[in-house]
């Protein structure tokens, strides 16, 4: 009897151990890119993100958490410094000097929501994204647009108000993960 009882606990441990699957973790790599896009009165703009952390966790290629951070100030464009500081008072980098993303839930296999901070506001989003798993790796891409002012924020302006910056943005990201 006293076999038995044992034999069944080992089998059952065993069973179990089979069955649970561990998370992984993954780090943002420096091959990710992140830009953000608009428009204004005179012309198209993008800027890059040049410096971003990240991380990801997963059970397989199921996301489980996503934490993204934007230091405002390695947002840079190719117009110079007087554009890159426009867009810093435009973001309140003084105040809110990082961006942040934190996923919530995976809605689907091609979507996440997830909390989006930018200027100190914090919005709940829904983002349609592409997720692919290779080995050892995981990258998470797409695009979103959002209004300036749902972040409290006014588009900047320059020429004493003639040229100004569209009320819309889209943040598109080709977010790139190593397993750690």
């Amino acid at each position: 009897m006293r076999n038995t009882v044992k034999n069944f606990l080992l089998a059952l441990f065993l069973c179990c151990s089979w069955m649970v699957t561990a998370q992984e973790s993954y780090t943002l790599s420096a091959e990710s890119v992140l830009t953000i896009s608009g428009t204004s009165t005179v012309h198209d703009w993008e800027v890059a993100a040049n410096s971003f952390m990240g991380s990801l966790t997963a059970d397989g290629d199921q996301v489980n958490d996503l934490k993204i951070e934007v230091p405002v100030v390695g947002i840079k464009s190719e117009r110079g410094p007087t554009m890159d500081n426009k867009m810093y008072a435009a973001l309140k980098a003084e105040a809110h000097p990082s961006v942040y993303f934190s996923m919530k839930g995976v809605t689907d296999p091609n979507a996440m929501h997830g909390m989006l901070t930018i200027a100190g506001v914090e919005k709940e989003v829904e983002i349609v994204v592409n997720m692919l798993q290779e080995e050892g790796k995981m990258s998470v891409s797409g695009a979103q647009d959002l209004r300036l002012q749902d972040f409290g924020m006014e588009p900047p302006t320059a020429m004493f108000g003639q040229i100004v910056v569209g009320a819309s943005v889209t943040v598109s990201f080709d977010l790139a993960f190593v397993r750690n």
